[in-house]
């Protein structure tokens, strides 16, 4: 099992210290370009933005991802489109009052209550990139989540999830290797259409849009799904004779990219319902 472990690397840190406060993704601060640097970034001196995420390089240098708060195309930012998500470093920030409780978190309106969440990581870890979904999964719960999610493993245990999600969560994120025909390490939102899938009993397999038919078929309705999948480049039989419990170098390469944009859909999702009317 060794090759599995390997890919379940310690992440980069989600926090940094600035002036004696903890900044991290939902964090709000004031945008302080220094003297000449780049003049876009100028243009935004003393806006105010959210940190989309904190983010390191080989050298240990930590760079703050931030969305300007009233940019128009601030949901692009959050969903880490170029144009609309800018760069500064900790020195250049002023941090301010009323950030989130945890990153990417969200303060209900009065009288509501937060949303359950649950992360749901699917696929078996002994035939090669269908183990994604789970090695994503781990990264996650060692991750400070915001308040009301959950990061679960579920594995093969199909029958477990459909339980599970009958349990008043408003929300799955089914995190799964995704074979679309795009490069292999490519990453896709997919938000499943609620009548998607057919009742199929497989208590040892895994296929989110059956799972999604056996809730109909235990005469429930399916809380609002997506699927967060990486484009697998393996994908072994499960009736073959070869075991592979390592991911490949593309996917592999996917899992810190994923689980930024699995905190972006969180922040998302906590956005709508803290809006909905």
């Amino acid at each position: 099992m060794s090759g599995y472990w390997e890919e379940l690397e310690r992440p980069g840190p989600d926090v940094v210290a600035i002036s004696g406060a903890e900044v991290r993704a939902g964090s709000r601060v004031r945008l302080m370009p220094r003297a000449g640097g780049d003049v876009f970034d100028l243009a935004l001196a003393g806006r105010t933005a959210v940190v989309e995420a904190v983010e390191q390089d080989l050298e240990g240098r930590m760079t703050l991802a931030v969305v300007v708060e009233d940019d128009p195309g601030r949901d692009l930012g959050l969903a880490r489109q170029p144009g609309h998500r800018f760069f500064f470093s900790p020195d250049e920030v002023e941090v301010l009052g009323g950030e989130s409780e945890a990153e990417g978190d969200v303060s209900p309106a009065p009288g509501r209550r937060r949303p359950r969440i649950l992360l749901a990581g699917i696929g078996n870890v002994f035939l090669g990139d269908d183990g994604f979904g789970v090695a994503l999964v781990d990264r996650l719960a060692r991750r400070s989540l915001p308040s009301g999610v959950e990061a679960i493993d579920f594995g093969v245990r199909g029958m477990d999830l459909a339980f599970a999600m009958q349990d008043g969560y408003d929300t799955v994120v089914l995190l799964d290797a995704t074979p679309r025909g795009e490069p292999p390490g490519t990453l896709y939102v997919i938000e499943v259409a609620p009548e998607e899938g057919q009742a199929d009993v497989e208590a040892h397999g895994m296929n989110p849009v059956k799972v999604l038919g056996l809730l109909r078929a235990f005469g429930s309705t399916p809380p609002r799904t997506f699927v967060v999948g990486c484009e697998p480049q393996s994908r072994v039989s499960p009736e073959g004779e070869e075991l592979v419990v390592a991911l490949s170098e593309p996917v592999r390469a996917a899992l810190d990219p994923a689980v930024k944009l699995v905190e972006s859909l969180l922040h998302e999702i906590h956005q709508q319902e803290v809006h909905r009317t």
